[in-house]
């Protein structure tokens, strides 16, 4: 199974953060599963790294580095996934996380992650 790395999940993989549960731990692990993140994951962390948010205090550049050392799929942004945006429903106002989930329905991925407002995103998300 192909699994969409929410940004958060994304930064608790590379801290080996105790915020994992034992269940996500287990998708991780799993050498069937195909792990993904998503440009936006890293542009998002621009951002708030700018911000100078605590949870988002990690160098981008080696964050990705790391991710595709691990061998974790990096998915660019398309305009096809720009283009899905504005057919998901208002569940939720947060830019970077809307374009996650546009670009699990158009790539038929399943997002993993444990935002109780995407979760409301049904058959696109998995709970981590």
């Amino acid at each position: 199974m192909r699994l969409l790395l929410d940004t958060h999940i994304l930064l608790w993989t590379t801290s080996q953060s105790d915020k994992l549960s034992r269940k996500t731990r287990q998708l991780l692990g799993d050498p069937d599963n195909i792990l993904v993140f998503s440009t936006v994951s890293l542009w998002e962390i621009v951002i708030k790294r700018k911000l100078e948010r605590d949870d988002f205090a990690v160098d981008p550049r080696e964050l990705r580095r790391a991710s595709l050392d691990n061998g974790y799929e990096e998915l660019p942004i398309t305009s096809m996934h720009a283009f899905a945006v504005e057919d998901l429903p208002p569940l939720h106002k947060d830019p970077f996380d809307r374009m996650l989930i546009a670009q699990s329905r158009v790539e038929g991925i399943t997002l993993l992650t444990r935002d109780a407002q995407l979760l409301r995103y049904q058959g696109l998300v998995q709970q981590a």
